[in-house]
Order: C-alpha cells, then structure tokens, then sequence
C-alpha cells in the first residue's frame, strides 16, 4: 500500500485553512452598554424612607410619546441623549385622583460631556457621561434632591435621589 504523502498534505492544509476561517461568535453580555440615569424617589419628611411615585409619566423635552405612563416605583432608569450635551425630562406624577386636573408637574436638566469608550467588538461602543449636572427647573412636587455622583458609568445604584 502506497500512501500518498502529496494528498494528505493537501487534505491537512484543507482542513486547518476551514478550521481557522471560523470566528468565534462573538455576543455582547452587557446590557445596557450606554448605562442611563438612574433616580431612586424619597419622602421628603423621613428622607431614609424610600416612596412610591404614584402615576408618574416621563416624557423628553421635543418628544411627544413617554417613556413611562401611569407607572408607579420608587425609582426609574431613564436614558440620557448621547448625541446632545444636555436632556430635559418633565415628570408628571398624580397620587390623588388620576385626573388630569390634578397632576403635578415638574421639569429638570440633566447637562454633562460625553465620552465615547470602545467595549468590545460585539458591543460596540459606550457612552459615559461625565461631568453632570441635575437641576430642577421649577418648584412642582420635586422638594429637593441629592446628587450621588458626577459621572455616570454604569447604573448599578442611584445616581439621583430625589424628594417629595
């Protein structure tokens, strides 16, 4: 039996271009990559005291549609514009009847710089916001707020926490 040391070879070198080819498949395991603005909602008398938003509708300044509708927490993630150097939300709350007539209203700026940051291949890139900013633009149901941080890197804790 005569082997033939010319079409193995050939055969090999086949087999190792196919198998080097391939990628690996490559997922992004982090979600959210951008992380967004996270406010976490006090009572303003015993401010240790987590509370409830009742009714709370958010909608972005320029927007017509909420983000949130008739949604009732004690804190919200809200996405921040990356392609701006500032994002105005207004926060509709109602703890009384659901009537329109008696909603509350209150409106607030969020400015700061972005910084975009390569992740990985398959996510992409990140946005961190730095250097921010939350201020109230009027004096509706929004009594006071504390702000944690001035850079926003990840939303794994309050960034914001606000009183009412």
């Amino acid at each position: 039996m005569k082997i033939n040391f010319k079409k193995i070879s050939v055969l090999l070198g086949l087999l190792l271009l196919i198998n080097t080819a391939c990628e690996k498949d490559d997922f992004c395991l982090q979600n959210p990559v951008t992380p967004n603005l996270v406010l976490r909602f006090y009572d303003n008398v015993n401010r240790e005291t987590v509370k409830n938003v009742e009714r709370l509708s958010i909608i972005a300044a320029s927007k017509t549609d909420s983000l949130f509708t008739n949604f009732t927490s004690d804190s919200i993630a809200i996405p921040l514009n990356s392609l701006s150097n500032s994002t105005v939300y207004t926060l509709k709350m109602n703890n009384q009847n659901g009537n329109i007539a008696t909603n509350q209203i209150a409106t607030f700026t969020v400015s700061y710089t972005t910084e975009e940051i390569h992740v990985s291949r398959s996510c992409g890139f990140k946005i961190n916001f730095n250097d921010v900013n939350f201020s109230p633009e009027n004096d509706g149901w929004i009594l006071d707020f504390t702000q944690n941080t001035f850079t926003i890197d990840n939303q794994n804790a309050a960034h914001v926490q606000i009183f009412h």
